[in-house]
């Protein structure tokens, strides 16, 4: 049947975004990666633009984990060893050993009972609210959490939700003082790092406040993070936040396979009864096949090299390199939300703007990626660069350079 009626719906919708400056437009495709030679780093090639090498400034793989020759080796090991897919879902014969011992590992990394992993990080999220939050809870979520936080909500249908001023603790106080005598669990959510700025969760306060009304509430108050970002990313170690901000009591950590580990698929990791549980009720571990025992194999090699002094002087880089990325963006004038993170938020707080500096970046052979309205709220478009411990000082001036270029262009 043809589709004519619905496409005449559909295409306007993505001409006004196209009108607004708010399209994600064509993607570009990598055909090539080269070694680094010389002063350079790694350099791209893209569809299109023939031997034009681009300087990567907007991956996740904070640790430049994708292009270690030991994690590919691992990957490549067992691909021959155990096929290129699981064939199946976890419980029908979909489980390889790999898995087993990737969970195992990255319990005892952050220090829990257990931990389970799904498909991706948004699976994780989209599979474990709506098994946790029940008729009777209260939702509490700060109000610049991820997209995959506030569809997980959407899907849960809580009770009661509550959603408090960006890392306002006083907000969020309140918002579980009313709830006592109103629901009988209260689940708190956040992000670690907020990817679109760079900045943390106090998660030492945010765990002593659900502490502190915990008794008030038939069955507690229970704190998820969703450290995506930070974990491999941030803190002495590459715990993340948690590590950071040295909390207790964060109840369910869930966390990636896709940045910092370099790999795919994401994982929570919390006591052994609620990891249990998730096995029988999470429709998104139940119904979908796992991450290959190829990227689980390869996400060990990661996990490993993370956990070691090797992966501790990958950190210091990391920290190295950011602060001096955004020292130079400083000294030139732009606006930055600055952090040890190696999320750099160049705040341009305007869209046209915005579109123009992308356009120049890319022009000069610099990806970055432009946030814009809806992605982020009005006024708060932006720039987002992303540090790789995989860059060196010179790609970092170089990205420098670039922007200067820019805004003596605009003097």
């Amino acid at each position: 049947m043809p589709t004519l009626k619905l496409e005449k719906v559909l295409t306007p919708a993505v001409e006004e975004r196209r009108a607004n400056g708010t399209m994600k437009g064509n993607e570009v495709v990598i055909t090539g990666i080269k070694q680094p030679a010389g002063e350079k780093g790694f350099r791209y090639l893209l569809e299109g633009y023939g031997d034009k090498e681009f300087l990567k400034m907007n991956a996740n793989a904070y640790l430049g984990m994708p292009l270690r020759p030991e994690v590919i080796a691992a990957e490549e090991e067992a691909s021959r060893k155990y096929g290129a897919g699981p064939g199946a879902v976890r419980f029908i014969n979909g489980t390889f050993k790999p898995h087993v011992e990737l969970e195992k590992k990255l319990a005892a990394f952050h220090k829990r009972e257990a931990a389970m992993i799904f498909s991706a990080a948004y699976a994780t999220m989209i599979g474990t609210f709506p098994a946790l939050i029940t008729p009777e809870s209260a939702l509490v979520s700060d109000e610049l959490n991820h997209n995959c936080i506030i569809n997980a909500i959407r899907l849960s249908r809580p009770k009661v939700k509550e959603i408090y001023k960006h890392l306002d603790m006083a907000d969020m106080e309140e918002r579980i003082k009313k709830n006592v005598g109103v629901v009988n669990r209260v689940i708190i959510v956040t992000d670690g790092i907020f990817s679109m700025r760079g900045d943390y969760a106090p998660l030492d306060v945010i765990a002593d406040i659900a502490r502190k009304y915990d008794d008030q509430f038939d069955e507690g108050v229970v704190v998820i993070v969703d450290d995506s970002h930070g974990v491999g990313a941030f803190g002495k170690t590459g715990r993340g936040v948690e590590e950071y901000t040295g909390a207790k009591g964060i109840d369910i950590l869930i966390g990636t396979l896709g940045k910092a580990f370099g790999v795919n698929g994401g994982y929570i990791a919390c006591s052994a009864a609620i990891v249990n549980y998730l096995r029988e009720t999470a429709t998104t571990y139940i119904y979908s096949n796992p991450i290959t025992p190829a990227e689980a194999a390869a996400a060990l090699k990661s996990l490993e090299i993370l956990d070691s002094p090797d992966g501790l002087k990958m950190l210091e880089k990391l920290r190295t390199l950011t602060k001096r990325f955004e020292t130079g963006l400083v000294e030139m004038g732009y606006e930055i939300i600055a952090s040890e993170h190696p999320v750099v938020p160049l705040m341009v707080r305007d869209t046209q703007r915005t579109a123009k500096l992308v356009k120049f970046l890319f022009d000069n052979g610099v990806l970055a990626t432009g946030l814009n309205f809806p992605v982020v709220p009005r006024g708060d478009e932006e720039i987002r660069f992303q540090v790789s411990a995989a860059h060196n000082e010179y790609d970092i001036d170089y990205a420098l350079n670039v922007l200067k270029k820019f805004k003596d262009g605009e003097a």
